[in-house]
């Protein structure tokens, strides 16, 4: 049965300010949704609440998922059940290699079970068989799982490296915050080609941006539009091709009337 990823009248406070202010949306697997709107809007402070930081206080509504309230979850619960967020910025973590951070964050997830060796937790030869699939999937050099996380990675090298992360996991709903950040038409489109590869009907994705440019690559099937913590105008395709033209004050302009 698909599952559908329901944010009903969602309201977030960051440092005492309340920037959510109702938000709605309903995300099925199988479905692409963007998210645009202006900065300030709510888009990363959605993404956030959604993944459960702890310094976005959620001051009302709810998040179901498979008939379970989100919210009254802890972060590596959520992720559990199959709720994935890749991160604007991801964080340098010298040491760690990526083959064993992946590693960790698929034993962490997805195992609960005995490897056989009186542990928990997957083989490391059937991991490192999975990573080599989902690496040639994502047409990624080997050479990426020796190197230490996100380390003198390249902006698009470590937005790559949260689509192998994503790759691996298998969430049933992905949020992308702003993946199309920094990035130059180059990378953007090597990005775009392994978010497309792991696109199908057990996996539903948020597609945060402020610009129409990933969309190209990565086509929605829906359109939001984000402003003062709310959805004020839903769309098609379309909707986002408008916004290139017309910016987010002539639509702001518009429901005000």
């Amino acid at each position: 049965m698909t599952s559908s990823l329901l944010i009903k009248d969602l309201q977030v406070s960051v440092d005492n300010k309340l920037i959510l202010k109702g938000l709605n949306l309903e995300v099925k697997q199988g479905e692409i949704h963007a998210i645009m709107g202006p900065n300030g809007s709510g888009k990363s402070t959605m993404a956030y609440a959604l993944a459960g930081h702890p310094k976005y206080e959620v001051e009302g509504g709810e998040v179901w998922m498979d008939g379970i309230n989100l919210l009254e979850l802890a972060p590596d619960e959520r992720a559990k059940m199959g709720l994935f967020l890749a991160f604007q910025y991801p964080t340098a973590i010298p040491g760690i290699s990526m083959a064993n951070f992946l590693r960790t964050a698929v034993n962490a997830v997805k195992s609960d079970s005995s490897n056989g060796n009186g542990k928990k937790g997957i083989p490391i030869v059937q991991f490192r068989k999975i990573l080599n699939e989902k690496m040639d999937l994502l047409k990624i050099d080997k050479s990426f799982a020796r190197r230490y996380l996100n380390e003198g990675f390249s902006g698009g090298e470590k937005k790559r490296a949260e689509i192998l992360q994503l790759a691996l996991l298998e969430p049933k709903f992905a949020i992308l915050d702003e993946t199309d950040s920094g990035l130059d038409i180059d990378a953007l489109k090597v990005v775009s080609e392994g978010v497309n590869a792991l696109v199908g009907p057990d996996r539903g994705f948020i597609v945060i941006t402020h610009y129409q440019r990933i969309l190209n690559y990565i086509k929605p099937h829906f359109v939001h539009v984000m402003y003062d913590g709310q959805v004020v105008e839903s769309g098609g395709p379309e909707l986002a091709t408008r916004l290139e033209v017309t910016g987010y004050d002539e639509l702001v302009k518009e429901k005000a009337k």
